[in-house]
């Protein structure tokens, strides 16, 4: 695998040097400057409640949080089920996974899709995004065309991120929250938790195709990506912000297929698995309201997962770097088994047939 891992190195490094004049990023949103400090998405855009909530007979409510490094976050409320009743049950926060944003709880008909289904059973639905999606990307003082505005990994979402929003909700509702996470989403919790963030305002946290140990994960183009050092060699060219879709990760993809023989015709099915489950029309929506950027630095904090088989902080690949911001020569360890054992953790892989939201789940002890 390292031998092969050589050659894809070498084969990508060619690929970002013949496209690294490409430079030029297209955004989906436009920079507006109040001050030079807040950034927003561009007023044309009607936002997440206006397009999906508010289209299907619910009402929506569009808030703000600021975190403390100073990324500024969307939040989506659904206070109340299509009949117009009130909701009479705790708040749920529902956060997202890689490279999309809250829109994933919302794609699929009301009586498909985990928003709508909570919030017409009761629930005040939140609904999270994390920085750098179409709808956080303010700062209070940075552009995303800044590199420093990239500067981060799911470490960040896990401090900052999860934190402030969890924050903000409990503010808003004077009430603890259930939370709900689908892939990063559930390392985000898990991280957090285990550093005893945000436990005394979590009722019970369900975790939707968890992902911890990522060295087991059995994709053959994941697998490839992450010890093609694919990360790595983005950095060492200055790439800052991971597009999807566009013509710098396009090549990668492909370069990294072609150098393996990969079957890449459908990249969602290389890296995830057939999509067993998944409507044409779902999918259809998928790609019209993402995929959504991330840091660079955060897919290659996730390939030293898979590389290495810890759940730790981002590795600067240097003692000197990691002594620097850890104050020790290794990154910090992530320890799970300091999560508390009276915390309600639901834990819910993906099975065939099994659509998000639907019964399965055990929780740690076992129970169904």
């Amino acid at each position: 695998m390292h031998s092969m891992a050589n050659s894809l190195t070498i084969c990508i490094l060619v690929f970002l040097l013949c496209v690294s004049a490409d430079g030029a990023r297209q955004v989906p949103y436009t920079i507006n400057a109040n001050n030079n400090r807040f950034l927003s998405s561009s007023d044309s855009d009607i936002g997440i409640c206006k397009s999906m909530v508010e289209t299907q007979g619910y009402s929506c409510e569009e808030h703000t949080v600021t975190t403390t490094d100073g990324y500024i976050l969307s939040l989506q409320r659904i206070p109340a089920g299509r009949s117009g009743v009130t909701a009479d049950k705790p708040p749920v926060l529902l956060q997202h996974g890689l490279l999309v944003d809250a829109a994933t709880w919302l794609l699929n008909t009301p009586d498909q899709s985990l928003g709508f289904i909570l919030a017409d059973n009761g629930y005040d639905v939140w609904l999270a995004n994390t920085r750098g999606t179409k709808y956080s990307s303010g700062h209070t003082s940075l552009s995303p065309s800044d590199p420093a505005y990239w500067d981060w990994s799911w470490d960040e979402l896990a401090a900052y991120d999860l934190p402030a929003s969890v924050q903000y909700v409990h503010d808003q509702t004077g009430q603890n929250l259930h939370y709900v996470g689908h892939s990063l989403g559930t390392l985000m919790a898990l991280a957090a938790f285990s550093q005893q963030q945000s436990l005394n305002m979590i009722r019970s946290a369900s975790m939707l195709s968890p992902i911890a140990y990522l060295d087991q994960i059995t994709t053959l183009l994941g697998k490839a990506a992450a010890y093609s050092m694919i990360g790595d060699v983005m950095y060492w060219l200055g790439v800052h912000e991971f597009v999807p879709g566009g013509e710098t990760v396009t090549k990668f993809i492909n370069g990294i297929c072609h150098t393996t023989n990969i079957d890449c015709s459908s990249v969602t099915s290389a890296f995830a698995g057939p999509p067993c489950c998944i409507s044409p029309s779902t999918m259809d929506a998928v790609f019209k309201y993402g995929p959504q950027p991330t840091a660079t630095k955060n897919m290659l904090h996730l390939a030293q997962m898979i590389r290495q088989g810890t759940i730790a902080m981002y590795d600067y690949r240097s003692e000197e770097d990691n002594n620097k911001h850890y104050g020790q020569p290794t990154p910090p360890v992530y320890n799970m088994s300091s999560i508390p054992n009276d915390l309600p953790l639901f834990l819910c892989p993906w099975r065939a047939g099994l659509p998000i939201g639907s019964r399965g789940c055990a929780d740690t002890d076992g129970r169904s």
